[in-house]
């Protein structure tokens, strides 16, 4: 049955037109440019596929890198993490909760990121690219429960910048547009 699958979307593939576009993680990321902490939405390159593994059979995958450690964190409501820069390059998964990311120097760009099959983002201001970091605050009425997994090799994933500030909820959603391979 497995060989009957991955034949089968040999053949697909074969067949498929050579102009159509691989779906892509979009995420929200806090990078740095010009010193300056940015909220910007990425589409991460790295294509969406279907699993046929045994630990995932049918679900959708990304390879997001490979990484050095977790932890887990959980802030009560109103907990304001400060200004601060990113400890390393890092995946953020907010499990559950609202995190509010905002830019002490820029008023017009803040982020609400939600727990859940949305709460991916990725932090790159670390102090050597960004003078000021960002401020985090855990808001709504229940805790925030937080993943930090910081990369493998220190490094950002290979991306393309869709645009300045965050992703909007389209733009996350997008991956359930289309037929993967």
């Amino acid at each position: 049955m497995f060989i009957a699958h991955l034949l089968i979307q040999a053949l697909a593939l074969l067949v498929a037109p050579a102009t159509a576009q691989q779906l892509r993680l979009n995420i929200t990321a806090v990078s740095a440019q010009k010193g300056l902490s940015t909220l910007e939405c990425w589409e991460v390159d790295s294509p969406l596929y279907t699993s046929y593994g045994p630990d995932s059979n049918g679900a959708i995958v990304s390879n997001l890198g490979n990484v050095s450690a977790l932890s887990w964190a959980a802030a009560q409501p109103g907990l304001d993490f400060g200004l601060h820069n990113a400890p390393s390059k890092q995946w953020v998964v907010v499990l559950s909760g609202v995190i509010h990311i905002t830019l002490p120097h820029d008023n017009s760009s803040e982020a609400y990121i939600t727990g859940g099959e949305f709460g991916l983002i990725f932090a790159a201001d670390t102090a050597d690219v960004s003078v000021d970091g960002h401020v985090s605050v855990a808001i709504g009425t229940t805790e925030s429960v937080l993943l930090q997994i910081p990369t493998g090799d220190g490094k950002t994933p290979d991306f393309e910048r869709l645009h300045m500030g965050p992703c909007s909820g389209e733009e996350l959603t997008g991956w359930r547009m289309g037929v993967l391979p």
